[in-house]
């Protein structure tokens, strides 16, 4: 049986680095979270030797953990008192990390987080079934809670989001995709997740309806912000920066909305760039180059990152129903750190 250390990994910078923002976050989430690592590890054991070793490559691979980082501190907001928030936290990364797992292989993604990807050095069968381990050790922590509203909005979730990468896949280098379509998409693929992220804290703390639909919405518009500025990092020399491979998305043939815009924008010559690029795949010495000074010609980063503050305000007025303080400066900063990734 294979284990190796984990931390919450926050890269802090000078003043105005974006991982500052985080501060406040890590600051009342960090004892609860050494108790979720010490879960995460727990349940990434097995006695089939090659599980906890493709777990542990991309658990261990430098994510900052926020997704159980907004349960701890949803819950907490809420007055939760029990233990149980600690055990959800895990669930929800391991929903993540098996996500992703998946998502490397549909993508035929090299690499994650400037890794070579599980899929790459594992294979494709692996990589699936190991996701399918994730998920399986995360339904089982959600029955162990004991929460039937929390294992409603879970189990949902995981729905969901399998819905989600089935729209990718449709849409799937197709640039007739629309804004709203894709918009869809995200909202299933990456906003489910962190809507039942932090949902799942007023509900395992019995807190109202009303408290539980704010922190739902809060949870949804920051993973479509987050989605939005991940999609405009991929065009941009902040990518880099911040540990990214740019042009990811360009290579994978990826539909997001900065390449949606400057579809929508541009002219036929332009369409057919895009067409022969991430429709038909053949991407040639230069291209990359040619489709960031098209998004540069057309304001599409920009264009995004607007769109990415739209839905961020809308998470921030989310929070407007629960009392100033400690926990909701904490969770506001969250949507100021997923939308200044871009400046």
């Amino acid at each position: 049986m294979w284990r190796q250390g984990l931390g919450v990994v926050v890269a802090f910078g000078e003043a105005r680095e974006p991982g500052d923002l985080l501060r406040p976050l890590l600051e009342i989430v960090t004892s609860d979270m050494e108790a979720v690592n010490r879960i995460i590890l727990d349940k990434a054991v097995s006695d089939v030797d090659l599980i906890p070793k493709l777990a542990h490559h991309l658990i261990a691979s430098g994510g900052k953990r926020l997704r159980p980082m907004l349960t701890i501190a949803a819950a907490q907001l809420c007055g939760y008192k029990g233990t149980g928030h600690v055990r959800l936290a895990a669930t929800v990364e391991f929903m993540h990390t098996a996500t992703l797992l998946h998502d490397d292989v549909v993508d035929d993604s090299d690499y994650r987080r400037g890794k070579k990807s599980a899929r790459l050095v594992w294979g494709n069968q692996a990589s699936v079934l190991v996701g399918d381990f994730l998920l399986g050790q995360a339904f089982r922590m959600m029955v162990d809670v004991g929460s039937l509203p929390a294992l409603k909005i879970l189990s949902n979730a995981a729905a969901v989001i399998a819905e989600g990468e089935v729209m990718q896949l449709a849409a799937a280098n197709d640039t007739a995709t629309t804004e709203d379509a894709y918009l869809a998409i995200i909202a299933a693929k990456t906003a489910a997740l962190f809507s039942a992220a932090t949902e799942v804290g007023a509900a395992i703390a019995e807190r109202p309806a009303a408290e539980q639909a704010a922190l739902r919405s809060y949870g949804r518009n920051l993973g479509i912000a987050f989605q939005l500025i991940d999609d405009a990092l991929d065009y941009s020399g902040e990518s880099a920066r911040l540990g990214k491979s740019v042009g990811d998305d360009f290579r994978e043939g990826k539909i997001t909305l900065p390449v949606i815009l400057c579809f929508r924008r541009g002219s036929a010559a332009e369409r057919e760039f895009w067409n022969r690029t991430l429709c038909e795949g053949k991407i040639e010495d230069g291209d990359l180059e040619e489709a960031i000074r098209l998004m540069k010609k057309y304001n599409a980063i920009e264009a995004t990152v607007e769109r990415a503050r739209h839905y961020g305000q809308i998470a921030r007025d989310a929070l407007a129903i629960f009392p100033s303080g400690q926990h909701t400066h904490a969770l506001t900063d969250v949507i100021d750190f997923c939308v200044s990734r871009v400046n």
